[in-house]
């Protein structure tokens, strides 16, 4: 599959949208399971709704350098960056690829073209924040093959 990363568009909001909702349900249902029902609704009453937010925000709010990945005249993944305000660090904010086109490169090339931009930039520490779930290990493996360094955290939950 051939990819092409170009900046965000307006025109893209939708797509970038649409295909990060689909990209992310496995992860929602990951989440699912390993918290149960209860602490997990808590958690994430409107999970589609908040990401809707946080997409929308990332690509629209000025903060984050947003690109899209084009593959078969089509939307096919979206990579936001934001840069620490001295410049020295910088984050894959957010990184989500259409189902449809999962395990093609897709995601690759954009870790790949998101760090070389880091880079280029003058940042001197990238970073990207992923889950230790079942449904963020293709999002792991994508990472760590890119060249980074996991830090294993865990986050513990309680429903009250």
């Amino acid at each position: 599959m051939q990819v092409h990363i170009r900046p965000f568009e307006a025109r893209d909001l939708d797509s970038v949208v649409e295909l990060s909702l689909r990209a992310w349900v496995p992860v929602y249902e990951s989440f699912a399971k390993v918290l149960g029902p209860e602490v997990f609704q808590r958690q994430y009453p409107d999970w589609r709704a908040s990401q809707r937010s946080e997409v929308e925000d990332a690509c629209t709010g000025g903060k984050a350098h947003v690109w899209v990945a084009e593959a078969e005249a089509k939307v096919a993944g979206f990579v936001a960056v934001v840069l620490e305000p001295d410049g020295g660090a910088g984050a894959v904010e957010l990184l989500a690829v259409d189902p449809e086109c999962q395990g093609r490169d897709v995601g690759t090339t954009l870790t790949e073209f998101a760090t070389t931009w880091m880079k280029e930039a003058g940042v001197a520490l990238a970073s990207i924040w992923t889950g230790g779930d079942p449904g963020h290990a293709p999002a792991r493996r994508t990472y760590e093959k890119a060249g980074y360094t996991a830090l294993p955290l865990v986050r513990y939950y309680k429903a009250l």
